[in-house]
């Protein structure tokens, strides 16, 4: 009977710890690269062998100890037998120590399959290997030209994303500007975040215009993967030249063109948040 529950248990553990890697794993699975494929085999290999080693020792650990045989008692050493004594079966708490025990490696090993920001940022690109975005509305925490004419902030929420984003893509920022103190104020902000530290990104492609048009016209000279807008009517109108548009908007639009994504945030979007 105790053999028979033993196995009903593991056999659940298996079961929930199944149901709970095929959810881990699903993003993993889904990126067509080598690396996922080595993390699968390895998840496979770790799961194989845990399972094994527990099979073993729960069947293998009565057979090796084998119970001392009790001399019988005498007079002058008599033992008092509580009536209400509980007697624990052999193996009862060392079968419910490994069950912890594997659980609790169980739990850490899938946090270290947890896909990175890194694989997130290049599954959601589906391959883009250049990105312009705006900078009002979307890096900046202003969202107005005049704003800029006092202050620029760099919104620290999505200074993570942009950097990853920065190490696989070619990055252009581009902001509409009333002077050209409004243009220092900007590079400012970026270089005291740490923008330009990176490597991914420089001064030379943060790109600034008079107009909204300009800033479009940028946009289909670049000719990039991904545009990243505020403006509903840039994405319209880019909707025909660009492979993919992110529209950054707290409401989601009723009408899209089939190559339009829309967030109300950048970091939403990639899953950071």
């Amino acid at each position: 009977m105790a053999t028979e529950t033993s196995k009903d248990e593991l056999l659940q553990l298996v079961k929930r710890f199944s149901a709970y890697l095929t959810v881990k794993m699903s993003n993993l699975f889904s990126f067509n690269t080598p690396d996922s494929r080595s993390v699968g085999a390895v998840a496979g290999l770790a799961v194989a062998i845990v399972f094994t080693w527990r099979w073993l020792r729960s069947n293998s650990g009565p057979q090796r100890r084998q119970p001392k045989q009790q001399p019988p008692t005498t007079s002058s050493s008599v033992v008092t037998t509580q009536p209400n004594a509980v007697s624990i079966p052999y193996g009862g708490v060392s079968s419910s120590s490994e069950d912890l025990t594997v659980e609790k490696f169980l739990d850490e090993f899938c946090q270290t399959i947890e896909p990175s920001l890194g694989r997130i940022v290049r599954k959601n690109l589906c391959g883009g290997r250049k990105v312009t975005c705006r900078l009002l509305g979307v890096i900046l925490e202003e969202s107005s030209p005049e704003e800029l004419q006092s202050q620029a902030t760099v919104r620290s929420s999505v200074l993570e994303v942009l950097l990853e984003i920065t190490k696989f893509c070619d990055v252009y920022l581009m902001e509409r500007v009333l002077d050209d103190e409004s243009e220092q104020k900007v590079l400012a902000a970026l270089e005291n975040a740490g923008v330009f530290t990176s490597g991914g990104l420089v001064k030379d492609k943060v790109l600034f215009c008079s107009t909204e048009t300009g800033r479009s016209s940028f946009v289909r000279q670049l000719e990039p993967d991904w545009h990243i807008d505020t403006n509903p009517e840039i994405i319209f109108q880019l909707a025909r030249f660009i492979k993919y548009q992110l529209h950054i908007s707290p409401i989601r639009p009723e009408r899209t063109a089939a190559n339009v994504l829309s967030s109300p945030s950048l970091e939403q979007f990639f899953g950071s948040t």
